[in-house]
This record gives C-alpha cells, structure tokens and sequence, in this order.
C-alpha cells in the first residue's frame, strides 16, 4: 500500500491532504461519494472543514463532492410494538422528529462538515439523505423514492450513471453505502421496512417502505476485500488513516453480481438445513 510522505512532525492540514488525494488518484471534475472519520487520520489543523475544502480543491470547480448526511434518529423507537398498545412506546414515537433539511446527521464530521456548508444542497429522504456541492448537486439529490432509496431513481443510481468516484477515509468497506445500491440490483436481494413519521397537512402518519436490509458484518467486507484482490481499489495512508478510492461502476457491477451469488449460496444453505431439520423431525 503506497504510504503518504507524512513523518511523525508532519501536519495534516488543508495542502497536505489536498496533495495525498491527489496522490491516490482522485481526478479534477470527479463527482465524489466520500465517507470518512475524521479521528482516523489523527489531528488534522482546522478539523473536517480542512479535510472537506482539500477534497473539493482536489475535485476543481467542476467536481462535486457528495456525502451520506443519514437521520436514524427518524425512526419508529419501537418497530415490534403495534400502536396504541404501549402508552410508553406511543409517547416516545411523538418525540420522533420529522426529517428537515437542516436536521443534524449522525455520519461524523465530514459529512457535518459538507452539511454546513451554505450552498450544499441536501436529499429529502427521511433517514438516508445525501447532501452534495458543485455544479452537480442539485441534480444527484434531485429526488429519492421514499421505498427502496438506494435503488432505481436514487443519488446513488444517478452517481452510477454519471460515473462517480467512492472515497473511504479511515473506513472498511462495510461503511459503502453504494453496497446497498448494489445489493439493490439483485432480484433477490435482502429487506427490511422502514418506518419513519410523515408531516401531512400539519399531521402525522407514520409511513412504512420497504428497502434493502442492513449488512450487519455479513458480506460488505469480504466483498471489499475481493474487489481489493481484482485490482478494483486504490489505497493510500494519509496520516494514519487507511484511505480507499474506487470507480463506482466498476465496483458496484463487481459487488452486484458477487453479492447475487454470495445471497444464492446463502438461500440455498438455508433451504438445505431446513431440509435436515424437518427430515430428523420425521
């Protein structure tokens, strides 16, 4: 893994980090996803806002750096209890906030950091908006589907399209959010509901969406670490942060069509000890 020139005097500012992007292979007029942590890198001078004007330097004025600015906090606190059936669990549901576009995101800093900025322009979706800034802004966070967000019609299938960069900075491969939009082309992809408060005519509902599930440490990681082993991934150190840069066509068609077959072998082993089970019950 190539590491930076930094010594153990070196100050990570905002040239310094600007040069290692470079350096990983980030192009000017590249429309950026990025997901970092900050604390990664070690002490950075001028903190995330450093780290967010490097990259949008290292992009020029033509590029477009985009962040996941997700909202958990907009959730059902009690997704197994049906209404009206625990006083408690209804009171904590109308302390949910609606989703604004200034409501505070849970991503870290540099997504905090791109949140702040005035002329970033953010995605409406409920729990897993994206803001972005450039001259492609508006147009990646245009619209999301409330149902399946990381799908057809997505900031993510439209960052396909226009053949997007990921950058990881000091974050594994199971922090990708394109792997969900990858995981989002298979048929036979996993699922979870969402369930989220909606403002309508100064009321609230509670709306449920289906969407791809959640990893939770099964496969995003041994995917990322395939698509390392295809040449797929360039890395970098950066201070003490382990920093990642991919194409997302390429990545998210490799990691589609792996993810199809990780999810079919998981299906089947599945079916098969379901068999076993009902045969030793016979």
């Amino acid at each position: 893994m190539p590491i930076s020139e930094a010594s153990p005097d070196t100050v990570l500012d905002e040239e310094f980090l600007n040069r290692e992007f470079r350096s990983l292979g980030l192009p000017e007029g590249a429309v950026v996803m990025v997901h970092a942590s900050l604390s990664a890198f070690g002490p950075v001078r001028h903190g995330a806002h450093a780290l967010v004007r490097a990259l949008r330097r290292c992009v020029g004025p033509s590029g477009t750096v985009v962040a996941p600015t997700f909202t958990p906090q907009v959730r059902d606190p009690h997704p197994h209890t049906p209404p009206l059936e625990n006083a408690r669990a209804d009171e904590d549901r109308r302390h949910v906030p609606f989703f604004h576009d200034g409501l505070p995101t849970s991503m870290g800093a540099v997504s905090s950091a791109v949140l702040a900025l005035p002329e970033r322009v953010r995605g409406r979706h409920p729990q897993v908006s994206v803001a972005a800034v450039g001259p492609l802004a508006a147009a990646i966070t245009a619209e999301q589907p409330l149902q399946h967000a990381f799908g057809p019609d997505s900031p993510f299938e439209r960052m396909y399209e226009l053949g997007a960069h990921i950058l990881l900075l000091g974050v594994g491969h199971n922090r990708n959010s394109f792997l969900h939009h990858a995981e989002s082309r298979v048929p036979w992809h996993r699922t979870q509901v969402r369930r989220f408060p909606y403002e309508i005519q100064h009321g609230r509902v509670w709306v449920e969406t289906p969407d791809v599930a959640e990893d939770n440490g099964r496969f995003f990681s041994l995917l990322g670490a395939e698509a390392e082993a295809a040449g797929l991934v360039r890395s970098r150190t950066v201070g003490s942060a382990r920093c990642l840069l991919m194409e997302s066509g390429r990545y998210t068609d490799f990691a589609a069509a792996r993810l199809a077959e990780l999810l079919a072998e998981d299906a089947w082993g599945a079916a098969t000890e379901q068999e076993a089970v009902l045969a030793r019950a016979a």
